[in-house]
């Protein structure tokens, strides 16, 4: 077994893109490629670690992201000595407070924050030879998996391609013209049965366009209808939200501070409320934000589209907390 302590001797961001031949489609814009960021860390005793920075937007965000990393953040930690690596997280995000605001980009220091996080925390996984789960203080190495990513034109056939992949719930994304809208719900409710739907309107409806759609979607039987309304408008629109419909509500990627996911917690809002660790927080912030969730009663649901490398890492934080979870609080 490794020593408590290690030395982080090299940082390094690595950026790729993929290209689509069908481009994944928002109500805010699409994806012509899928760009990943992701992390190496090796400390001093050859121990590696891998991580994920979230780079979807803009365009050309992920060589952003990746340059931010080894220009400005790896300088920082290199040859720095720690126990934890929740130190490392504070240290990169109080030491660059000022820079991120002189610069106007909090969201982009904190998603390469969150990247060098999980690569660390594998890394410290990987010196105790400990699977990541468990030392996150899971007890079950399963978990509860939907498809997502479902786009509004050819919806059927793609539901169609992950119900034989084996999946049995789906999310779609809608926020579109409500015709299309409605005939793509009716036809993956058909599909699915009495399976798992949910909707993603990606922040696409004001509160008005919410309160006239948002009642009609209760014939669907929606698992949750997750960012109706922006993310930052004032929490009084998400409440008269919740008053006039029955579906359940989720948010959370787009949360990005303690004090906001307080006030997810603090009444009845939300009933689904997903972090995504490669955006804001990563396993340091995220992982006793995932137990607050669980212990209030609603669903934690780590929200993740990205690379495979923060897809696994939000897998493993969902094993990690599965012990904790009620009945009602999985993540189906």
């Amino acid at each position: 077994m490794a020593s408590a302590t290690f030395i982080v001797h090299s940082v390094q961001a690595f950026c790729f893109r993929y290209p689509l031949s069908t481009p994944v489609v928002t109500s805010f814009g699409k994806m012509l490629n899928r760009p990943v960021v992701f992390v190496r860390v090796e400390d001093e005793d050859g121990h590696v670690g891998w991580g994920e920075v979230w780079s979807n937007f803009p365009s050309s965000g992920a060589e952003h992201r990746t340059r931010l990393v080894n220009e400005v953040l790896a300088p920082a930690i290199i040859g720095f000595v720690a126990s934890q690596p929740q130190t490392i997280f504070e240290k990169l995000t109080q030491d660059t407070a000022v820079l991120a605001l002189q610069s106007g980009e909090p969201g982009p220091f904190a998603q390469a924050i969150a990247g060098i996080d999980l690569a660390i925390w594998d890394l410290y996984a990987r010196r105790r030879q400990t699977a990541l789960w468990k030392l996150l203080g899971g007890q079950r190495r399963q978990v509860k998996v939907y498809a997502s990513g479902i786009n509004p034109t050819g919806s059927r056939q793609m539901a169609e391609a992950a119900l034989r992949r084996g999946h049995r719930g789906l999310k779609l994304k809608i926020g579109f013209e409500p015709a299309a809208d409605d005939a793509n719900l009716a036809a993956l409710r058909d599909l699915v049965g009495d399976g798992m739907l949910a909707a993603d309107v990606n922040q696409g409806w004001s509160i008005e366009q919410a309160l006239e759609l948002g009642p009609r979607l209760a014939k669907y039987n929606l698992t949750w209808l997750e960012e109706p309304i922006r993310a930052d408008r004032p929490w009084q629109e998400w409440q008269r939200l919740r008053e006039r419909i029955s579906v359940p509500l989720a948010a959370g990627e787009n949360i990005a501070s303690p004090a906001g996911f307080a006030q997810a917690l603090g009444d009845d809002v939300l009933r689904v409320v997903q972090p995504d660790i490669a955006k804001w927080g990563g396993l340091s912030a995220c992982t006793g934000i995932a137990r607050d969730i669980i212990g209030s009663g609603k669903i934690f649901c780590p929200h993740y589209l990205g690379g495979g490398i923060g897809l696994l890492a939000s897998a493993h934080l969902l094993a990690g907390c599965w012990r904790r979870w009620p009945a009602r609080g999985r993540c189906q």
